[in-house]
């Protein structure tokens, strides 16, 4: 429901398994709808279409398919009305918490479902979460991680005219909390013709295209690095081959993390050595309570630069102009 990629909605309906028999889908698929209002058009249509193909792999059932349907919106509006309609159980119609905008609602209900569907421990992402507020609340500018990150970005766009933000995670797992955080950042702060410009990078994969402009390109970024410090399985090594055209018998005893710490450390030597400003953000481990820590420390962060610059951080009115024309074209 964040597209309208035609191609994409018709290939995972095949993975669903469209056409196949009534029995058993419920350990095939169901759906977890999302919007506050239920008024977004992008998420309304992607909802109508899947709701309608899930109602033929429930061979007409409404109770199934009710049951099947999982909302989380607001205690009113047009995805409530439709959810009550269509007799989802009321205590299975999970609220979004009024007052919070969707970049801030990731733990909310908004996140937090998905997330325990997933199998992640939502009670450790929330204390993290909990952690990160008292760490905020009582610590001094000197050890506050939330302040430091603020005064960093804030000085280099006004110092250095560093206004583009470059989240580099070095790993792929961590892409999607970046993806998140260009919103974060852009919805919030990028108003009244200011705002940095966030952008977010996997490293090592995009040093194979990026990493040119970063290097030698306009000097107009800041690079935070997310770099986890731990592994969760056991590290691989290169190895040793009979097979050594490579050259890589050398490096035999070297696994993939020693790779990426190399790869992490020498970028940053690069970076310094041409006086291209950089930070590091390390996470101990990536573990729902960390990353509870992470998601508050970035919109504490961000509501803390718009107090600074003096720009409400909340609401998104310029989004607001595409949705008018969007829908005035398609009803003219």
């Amino acid at each position: 429901g964040n597209n309208v990629d035609n191609d994409a909605m018709q290939g995972l309906l095949d993975l669903l398994g469209r056409g196949a028999p009534a029995s058993g889908v419920e350990d095939r698929w169901g759906i977890v709808v999302i919007s506050k209002s239920g008024g977004t058009l992008e998420t309304a249509a992607a909802f109508r279409v899947l709701l309608r193909n899930l109602s033929d792999a429930c061979g007409g059932d409404a109770k199934k398919l009710a049951e099947l349907v999982v909302p989380v919106t607001g205690t009113s509006g047009k995805l409530f009305d439709l959810a009550t309609a269509l007799g989802c159980p009321a205590d299975e119609i999970y609220e979004v918490p009024d007052g919070v905008g969707g970049r801030f609602s990731v733990l909310s209900a908004v996140g937090l479902l998905p997330a325990a569907l997933m199998g992640l421990d939502v009670v450790k992402l929330l204390e993290g979460a909990a952690a990160m507020n008292e760490h905020f609340r009582n610590c001094g500018p000197e050890s506050n991680i939330v302040l430091q990150f603020v005064a960093v970005c804030h000085l280099m766009e006004t110092m250095r005219g560093c206004d583009i933000r470059l989240l580099s995670t070095w790993g792929k797992r961590l892409e999607a909390v970046g993806l998140w955080y260009d919103q974060l950042l852009s919805e919030s702060l990028g108003k009244q013709e200011r705002g940095a410009m966030p952008l977010t990078v996997v490293n090592t994969r995009d040093l194979h295209s990026r990493g040119q402009q970063h290097q030698e390109g306009k000097r107009d970024k800041i690079i935070t690095n997310v770099i986890i410090d731990s592994v969760d399985r056991d590290p691989l090594a290169i190895g040793k081959s009979e097979h050594d055209q490579d050259k890589l018998n050398e490096l035999a005893d070297k696994t993939l993390p020693d790779i990426l710490d190399a790869a992490t450390k020498g970028t940053n030597q690069a970076y310094r050595e041409d006086g291209r400003p950089t930070a590091n953000l390390h996470l101990p481990a990536l573990d729902e309570f960390t990353l509870g820590q992470l998601f508050q420390m970035l919109m504490l962060a961000t509501v803390v630069e718009g107090r600074l610059i003096g720009i409400n951080p909340y609401g998104q009115p310029g989004v607001e102009a595409y949705k008018k024309n969007m829908n005035a074209i398609l009803r003219s």
